[in-house]
């Protein structure tokens, strides 16, 4: 079988970094090529080298056959290589043919053809089942039917070659599923795909061979049905790695958390986000939220964390009613919060790690006096948390937020938060992006936290999380909590149903 694409020798040196070191990667046609590594392993800096968006330093492309230079994303779009992004690039307020015509609109006496261009999507549509509505608005369709127009965008401009960047972050089960048959259907049609994702079970699912990498450098390309999951955890991290958390049993405690009734409005449109959540945290426990992406978990945790006003119902910490507290009240009295966006609501990115790391202590006694910061004393804080959590960066405490992988900008976030030693720890999404060695790590740190009697509330999109490390599982849909769960007691499937609406109201008052 002939090669599509070939990346040969590949090197792409940022400041201090080398992203990729002399890698080396073949696309056959019609294959499924899975591309698999840690954070900061390059995975995404190779494909953004396929997509134009950086030009390597040295080395060569081959698009079949032909030796080329891509510069620009539009470039490669010509050469039929197409990229879904992690995160969507699409326009809320445009419909769906809007934005797969965007950049490539036909135009006929001075006007796009719309009508034309509808007719084709609809037709494409059809053939790869794809079902999306061609009219809908963006803002208007699930997560799961917004990727679907990502790969409509990539089929209209007639792609041969498709790269898919951890597509699978915030879909249900049922949407994985589709998505993995749509993949194959791709294939099926002759379209080589390359997918980089951190869900081995997907690669077994799908892919037909996988290249690792690791920090930076080609570790070899397997045939997947060669292998085991676990051998190609080993090969991405270089030791074996153990997913499967075994919670011991322990004697859950008195309530510390409460909510009552919590009606949280919506930031955009007229309706609550929220609506009449009633639930307990005990200590010594990790109780899940599973729930597709946008049915009111970011609100639910913001109004708990005090950044975000409720509309009616009660929050009590340890006996005390806390709505009306601010959020730094809310951290020095028990609340800890790993939020979802560590770029946008965790880290200063700006700052060094060791500002970060003081970020919600900066002001006591320890770290402060008359108005001044120690800094002797921050930095020897930063040093020790860096070590007590294995926070890797280029320059310690000196380093920039920003420069950090994922996984250990994740790592940082956690470390101060758990450094709070508060009574309830929110995490939301702390494996989002991460690699399996990293997704470990954070796993037991969150379960070490259950064992020493705190409460934990963990939200997550990854079902199979939630199963592996909950004490008990809320179900939210549509801002509602509509099911209550032992992990032992339910499947992943069933659980999808009760996340897609299709079925509610088993919620078990007395788990």
């Amino acid at each position: 079988m002939k090669n599509i694409v070939e990346m040969n020798h590949i090197t792409k040196t940022f400041p201090g970094i080398i992203a990729n070191d002399d890698v080396s990667l073949a696309l056959r046609t019609g294959e499924i090529h899975a591309l698999l590594g840690e954070n900061g392993a390059g995975k995404s800096t190779l494909m953004s080298i396929l997509f134009g968006m950086y030009q390597p330093d040295s080395g060569e492309i081959i698009v079949n056959g032909n030796k080329v230079e891509i510069t620009n994303p539009r470039q490669a779009t010509e050469l039929k290589i197409g990229m879904v992004h992690q995160h969507f690039k699409l326009v809320d307020t445009f419909t769906v043919t809007e934005n797969i015509i965007l950049g490539v609109e036909e135009v006929v006496k001075g006007a796009v053809d719309k009508k034309k261009a509808r007719e084709a999507i609809v037709q494409l549509s059809e053939r790869y089942n794809l079902n999306v509505d061609p009219d809908a608005k963006i803002e208007d369709i699930s997560v799961g039917m917004q990727q679907r127009v990502e790969i409509l965008k990539l089929l209209y401009r007639e792609s041969d070659v498709m790269i898919f960047d951890e597509p699978t972050a915030v879909l249900t089960p049922q949407e994985i599923e589709e998505l993995m048959e749509i993949m194959l259907e791709l294939q099926k049609e002759g379209k080589s795909i390359i997918l980089i994702t951190h869900k081995l079970g997907e690669i077994k699912r799908v892919a037909d061979r996988c290249t690792v990498l690791r920090k930076g450098k080609y570790i070899g390309t397997v045939e997947v049905a060669d292998v085991s999951i676990p051998e190609m955890s080993e090969m991405m991290v270089g030791r074996k790695v153990d997913l499967d958390i075994d919670l011991k049993p322990i004697e859950r405690g008195d309530v510390v958390l409460s909510v009552e009734n919590l009606s949280v409005e919506s930031s955009h449109g007229n309706h609550d986000s929220v609506k009449s959540a009633s639930f307990a945290l005990h200590s010594g426990e990790i109780v899940s939220i599973a729930g597709i992406e946008g049915n009111g978990q970011r609100e639910l945790v913001y109004a708990i964390a005090g950044m975000m006003p409720i509309k009616s119902g009660e929050i009590v910490l340890n006996g005390e009613n806390i709505e009306d507290k601010s959020i730094r009240y809310r951290n020095t009295h028990g609340i800890s919060h790993i939020p979802e966006d560590r770029h946008r609501d965790g880290l200063v990115l700006e700052y060094n790690l060791a500002y970060n790391l003081a970020l919600k202590k900066y002001f006591m006694p320890q770290f402060a006096e008359k108005g001044f910061l120690k800094f002797a004393h921050i930095d020897k804080y930063a040093r020790d948390l860096i070590q007590s959590f294995d926070i890797r960066s280029s320059k310690g405490p000196d380093s920039i937020a920003r420069s950090m992988s994922g996984g250990n900008q994740q790592k940082a976030i956690l470390a101060r938060e758990i450094d709070l030693g508060s009574d309830v720890l929110m995490a939301v999404q702390p494996t989002r992006g991460l690699d399996v060695g990293a997704i470990e790590y954070i796993h037991k740190q969150l379960v070490a936290q259950r064992d020493a009697g705190k409460s934990v509330l963990l939200v997550s999109y990854e079902l199979s999380e939630i199963m592996n490390v909950s004490d008990r599982i809320l179900v939210i849909h549509d801002g509602e909590l509509v099911g209550e769960f032992k992990p032992e007691d339910v499947t992943q499937q069933e659980l999808g149903l009760y996340m897609a609406g299709a079925k509610r109201g088993n919620k078990n008052e007395t788990i």
